[in-house]
């Protein structure tokens, strides 16, 4: 078993930001003086993953929304949430022609990650045949957190490795797993501390059977905020997060990120320009995350597709130590969708649009993108309050 020994450095606190100890957050031991990471048989191969996922110009298609979710956008254009709606709709997605070009990963639900397409092809196997990675959401939902101000947590870390293991065995690379944090409600320190706590464990546990984890505390768009109140509960959030992820012994180099942007609430009167977003986005990062991890791969949270993308753009028009690249679901599905409207004759048309956003944030990927000959419906914003999967 290989080891490796990393002293503390400048982005990780002396202490956690929220307690004086160290360890768990029970723990009274002090803190150490270092972090022993031993990194195990899969290491090497955590190590590729990520780096295949945070590949040039590619970032990932989330589509992991739960059966009720899917319902919800199903029933949006007049479908029945059924098993075959479904998987008629991941079909459009997966097969959609050249979608590899642009997209490294895909993040996947459990049917999903089992279901065969309407032709009647694995869905893992028509994406390994794009180059695209399969990735599985593991989280089990969020439940209120006890003595809080509407906060909540995340479960699903009971029966987590042998999940695991068996998602591995199935063809997963990576997995996904996520929590939120509400400025609104404080955030708390203890709904902080449960979010980074929470995400750590469960890295170490996809670490350890072979999956590449994909750490993602979004800090939610609800509120009336500034940017710096955003940007001030991010910086804390995230020195929390890697903080306990190096507790754990968390191999820096085979994870992957899932931040939100910095930016505004979404029911503040302020807005924020693409390149403001990049500043404090970007100020975020460099403070907070060290630049052994591959990839930063942005949640969208409910900004328009446009948006998403200009944003991701803005980022990278300058030097950065990490891919900043998308991790995206309806900023690249909503047209898409819409243009489907479940017809048969639609499918192609659909694959298009999808094609076109995925192209477009491909580009952003690279700093490249012009924002030409976007549709009207493309600008749309799509925040939703209290958005759940």
């Amino acid at each position: 078993m290989a080891s490796a020994t990393i002293l503390k450095s400048s982005f990780l606190p002396k202490r956690s930001e929220w307690a004086a100890t160290s360890r768990s957050p029970t723990s009274r031991q002090p803190a150490a003086v270092c972090f022993t990471v031993r990194a195990g048989s899969y290491a090497d191969e955590l190590v590729k993953t990520a780096k295949t996922v945070a590949s040039p110009g590619r970032g990932i298609l989330a589509m992991d929304e739960s059966n009720a979710t899917c319902g919800k956008r199903l029933a949006s254009i007049g479908l029945e949430n059924t098993e075959a709606n479904r998987q008629a709709y991941r079909t459009l997605l997966v097969s959609a022609p050249g979608l590899g070009q642009y997209i490294s990963g895909a993040i996947l639900f459990e049917e999903t990650l089992y279901q065969s397409t309407t032709d009647g092809k694995k869905i893992i196997d028509v994406l390994v045949s794009q180059n695209i990675v399969p990735g599985i959401k593991v989280d089990k939902g969020l439940v209120p957190l006890a003595g809080s101000n509407d906060e909540s947590w995340c479960q699903g870390l009971d029966g987590l490795a042998s999940r695991c293991a068996a998602y591995y065995q199935q063809g997963a690379r990576f997995a996904k797993w996520r929590t939120v944090v509400s400025i609104p409600n404080g955030p708390s320190a203890l709904a902080v501390k449960e979010a980074a706590w929470g995400l750590a464990r469960y890295a170490a546990i996809a670490q350890d059977n072979g999956l590449v984890p994909i750490v993602e505390p979004e800090i939610l768009l609800d509120g009336e905020h500034s940017i710096d109140k955003t940007f001030e509960v991010a910086l804390k959030v995230w020195a929390e997060v890697f903080f306990y992820l190096a507790e754990n012994n968390v191999l820096f180099e085979g994870i992957l990120l899932k931040p939100s942007m910095v930016t505004p609430g979404a029911e503040s009167k302020e807005k924020a320009t693409a390149e403001q977003v990049a500043d404090y986005t970007l100020k975020l990062l460099h403070r907070r995350i060290p630049p052994a991890v591959p990839g930063i791969m942005f949640l969208s949270g409910g900004q328009s597709e446009v948006e998403a993308t200009q944003n991701l753009n803005a980022m990278n028009q300058r030097k950065n130590p990490w891919h900043v690249s998308f991790s995206y679901a309806r900023a690249l599905q909503n047209t898409c969708l819409k243009t489907w409207a479940g017809r048969p004759e639609n499918v192609k048309a659909a694959q298009d649009t999808l094609l076109i956003r995925a192209q477009a944030n491909s580009l952003a990927q690279l700093g490249k993108y012009t924002g030409e000959d976007e549709s009207a419906e493309s600008k749309k914003g799509m925040y939703v309050k209290n958005y759940s999967y």
